[in-house]
């Protein structure tokens, strides 16, 4: 029983000399993963070993025991200690992959820019929320009682002909004015209400310098009790001011099929009158059209051309500049 018990022993210390040098010589924590599987797992090799105990005397198995013990502790420690060389290999080896080298020159990337006509967009929305309007966004197909019914447009009004706006197979048309926005808009919610729709718009127009078949309007609408054509004006002035600055502005009579009194609004630019933008007090017709007492309830609305904006304020000479995609004129905005 003494032989079994001196070879066993050499095997002991034989297995920790073998692991110690198969784990020192590991270098992935992966290899260190398989040797700790190998030495010390439940069918490892030193658990082999130890199986053949039962074959030894009660005298003999606590200084093998010992032994064993201690051979599994001195490759325990040898893992550990492998595994925290590695592990720390490991993270120096990402940290000098993702340094930065500020010495090193940087890589140029081209930054895109805000369209013109998006920019007057963003700036004039800007000024309509600060002064508390929500903006409302719609369909650009529409039926003909938005874009025109509902909006006191009588059948026989210009606007319904052929030559002016595109009408759709399905009797539907392309939304000839945001307008049609406000009625779905006020069709939904209770007044007070205050409403500003940008959008795209559709006419049957002659592309030339300044005009197009496609383009952007912006129309704002206000119903409550009491408003006056003087908190229309005043509105307005505030708006125009922002955009342009302090310049004289005046109010010329016209007419819109869906607002009276309506006026044109003519800004001072450059030494003469330019007109601007169309406004009015909404007509009685399209309160009742959406459901609205006209004897309780008034409002007024008001609406610009975005490009006609983008022109003034740019200097523009042709408005099909705008539409063009051509990045030397793009990159100077």
């Amino acid at each position: 029983m003494t032989n079994n018990l001196n070879n066993l022993e050499a095997q002991l210390l034989a297995l920790r000399q073998e692991g110690e040098k198969a784990i020192a010589a590991a270098d992935t924590l992966e290899q260190l993963e398989e040797l700790r599987v190998s030495y010390l797992g439940k069918k490892g090799q030193l658990g082999a070993l130890l199986r053949s105990m039962g074959q030894m005397s009660a005298e003999e198995r606590p200084k093998i025991g010992a032994i064993a013990n201690t051979v599994k502790e001195s490759l325990q420690t040898s893992l550990d200690q492998q595994r925290a060389t590695l592990e720390a290999a490991q993270i120096r080896s990402q940290l000098e992959a993702e340094t930065l080298d500020v010495t090193m020159p940087g890589f140029y990337r081209p930054q895109g820019r805000i369209h013109p006509l998006n920019g007057i967009i963003d700036r004039a929305l800007d000024i309509f929320v600060g002064l508390g309007y929500t903006v409302a966004q719609g369909p650009e197909m529409e039926t003909d009682y938005y874009n025109f019914e509902a909006l006191n447009t009588p059948p026989d009004h210009p606007a319904r002909d052929m030559q002016d706006t595109f009408y759709l197979p399905d009797g539907n048309l392309l939304r000839t004015h945001t307008s049609s926005v406000q009625i779905r808009y006020m069709e939904k919610e209770e007044p007070p209400i205050r409403v500003v729709a940008p959008g795209r718009v559709y006419r049957r127009d002659n592309v030339d310098a300044t005009h197009s078949a496609v383009f952007h309007q912006i129309e704002l609408l206000a119903i409550d009790r009491g408003l006056t054509f003087t908190d229309l004006k005043g509105t307005i002035k505030v708006f125009l001011q922002e955009m342009f600055g302090e310049l004289p502005i005046r109010f010329r009579a016209s007419y819109f099929p869906f607002t009276e009194p309506s006026a044109e609004v003519d800004l001072q630019w450059n030494g003469r009158w330019l007109e601007v933008m169309g406004c009015g007090m909404v007509d009685p017709n399209v309160l009742k059209a959406v459901g609205y007492d006209p004897e309780i309830y008034t409002g007024f609305a008001a609406g610009f051309g975005v490009e006609r904006f983008a022109m003034v304020l740019h200097q523009i000479d042709d408005i099909r500049r705008l539409y063009a995609s051509d990045l030397r004129f793009l990159q100077q905005f």
